[in-house]
């Protein structure tokens, strides 16, 4: 089975040269035109594509070889741009940066090359005139399996210096697909982890995409940019499906004594992405094909998992909710800001990634909702949290009373935590069993006191080796964000214990 979605890849020399500018304005502008556009966005970030969902009507969606693994690059984009016209792919930092330490892996040329998309480099021009055409250059025969299909200049000053910018590219035989003017009115505010999600600000999000939208349309040739996404190679392979991800997901390894000594002797063992793995992508444990296969899980039957939103928890990935639904779950939403119960029936809850520091007051306000969801973890029932999650389950947030979950303090700091993880599940959880290796990333700026509890959730290998969050009855919380459909099994998992706690 093949496809051949036109799609698009945006890249850039580097961060802040106009990407997220160009992308958003691309996808609003090829959604005005009538097109059904597939928005996505390398790496793990979740708040472009927030903006991405606002240009486009559909949920924004990430694709990254890191979390997930090479082999699930293609088929989740798939699974994103069913029934789409076009793709466009928001590329991550510069072209060719990726994982530390991992080569190309997860870096935007990893992702265009798996998805065999032609990419648009956007040059930020200013300050420079014939010395683009070297930066072009450069990157244009990096990495020949790499198809730079043309540049936009963003930034550019004037009519004048458009010119000698457009001669000094002639030389490199690049296309120029579109010129942008310096143009504060499409900066969007950002903060201590990047721009503010569209959550928080919808009206004002609603101008800076239709101001990206005809910023783009002004200066970019959007027939040529068309033309250009339908030379993509296609596809092979079918495109991901949450119930057939959840049906066929590997049983769970035997039950094992918990791997804090073996950590201490050399940390959790490392998986190996693009290369013939015994495990499967996300790695539980050996599985081959010739095990007898699990029965399909059961349908909805009322089996109500509460899933934290609204402005102070806007993290999270599309597939978690919908393997979820796989499993079994009736998935309702609720705003912790907002809602003084939670949803009527709730047997599991869900608590992703957001800024509850920004909105600690009013959360702390909401005292209600913090003895349900107390209430809730004291019965037994499934909780998993990640970041902001882990923090809305602790004893306080910069002094403010919280949950009262974990015992445990959370703070705002100065000092950024960024990157990704090698983790494995330390002992039996709701969501993995001791030994389920995962990989995941950390993006926040605070800390909680104390980082582990007895109890660990996971075991991390890099950049040190340490033991972090906390697994306590059926709460699962940690910083680590994972993204679920390299384990489906994970959801399963929660879902059954939902289903008999």
């Amino acid at each position: 089975m093949s496809s051949s979605v036109p799609r698009l890849v945006v890249a850039a020399p580097s961060s802040g040269s106009g990407k997220t500018t160009v992308a958003t304005g691309l996808m609003a502008t090829f959604a005005a035109r009538g097109l059904a556009v597939s928005p996505h966005k390398v790496g793990p970030d979740y708040i472009d594509p927030g903006y991405h969902a606002l240009a486009t009507g559909r949920v924004g969606r990430n694709l990254d070889a890191f979390l997930c693994g090479p082999e699930l690059v293609g088929p989740l984009f798939l699974h994103g741009a069913r029934g789409c016209d076009i793709a466009v792919v928001e590329g991550v930092m510069g072209l060719y940066d990726g994982a530390a330490g991992e080569g190309e892996l997860a870096s935007t040329a990893h992702v265009a090359k798996l998805l065999r998309a032609p990419v648009v480099l956007v040059v930020d021009a200013s300050s420079q005139s014939r010395s683009v055409a070297a930066l072009v250059h450069g990157f244009v025969s990096w990495d020949p399996e790499v198809r730079v299909g043309g540049v936009i200049l963003n930034k550019v000053a004037s009519d004048r210096h458009e010119v000698m910018l457009r001669e000094a590219l002639e030389q490199t035989g690049v296309p120029v697909l579109g010129v942008l003017r310096r143009a504060p009115q499409v900066d969007t505010p950002s903060r201590h982890l990047g721009l503010v999600p569209v959550a928080e600000r919808r009206a004002e999000a609603v101008e800076a995409v239709a101001a990206m939208a005809a910023q783009v349309s002004d200066g970019c040739d959007l027939d040529a940019l068309v033309g250009l996404a339908r030379s993509a190679g296609a596809l092979s392979g079918a495109a991901w499906d949450a119930a057939e991800a959840v049906a066929s997901s590997p049983p769970p390894p035997l039950s094992s004594p918990k791997l804090s000594a073996s950590l201490e002797q050399g940390g959790p063992p490392s998986s190996s992405r693009g290369s013939a793995p015994s495990t499967p992508p996300g790695g539980s444990a050996p599985w081959t094909p010739d095990r007898p296969e699990r029965p399909r899980p059961q349908t909805p039957d009322g089996l109500v998992v509460a899933v934290a939103g609204g402005e102070a928890f806007t993290f999270s990935y599309a597939e978690h909710t919908e393997l979820l639904t796989a499993a079994g779950a009736d998935v309702v939403p609720f705003d912790p800001l907002r809602d003084e119960e939670l949803p009527e029936g709730t047997r599991g809850l869900v608590i992703g990634g957001g800024f509850p520091e920004v909105y600690a007051a009013e959360l702390s306000a909401n005292e209600p909702l913090r003895k349900a969801v107390a209430d809730l973890a004291r019965s037994g029932a499934p909780v998993a949290a990640e970041c902001a999650g882990l923090l809305y389950l602790c004893r306080e947030l910069d002094g403010l009373p919280m949950c009262g979950v974990l015992d445990a303090g959370a703070r705002m700091t100065e000092r950024l935590t960024l990157g990704y993880r090698d983790a494995v599940a330390v002992g039996d959880s709701v969501l993995a069993a001791a030994g389920t290796r995962m990989r995941g990333h950390e993006f926040h700026r605070t800390a909680v006191e104390p980082g582990a509890g007895a109890e660990p959730a996971w075991g991390l290998r890099t950049p040190q080796r340490r033991v972090e969050g906390f697994v306590r009855r059926g709460v699962h919380a940690s910083y680590l964000h994972t993204h679920w459909a390299a384990e489906p099994g994970v959801a399963r998992r929660f879902v059954e214990r939902c289903r008999t706690s």
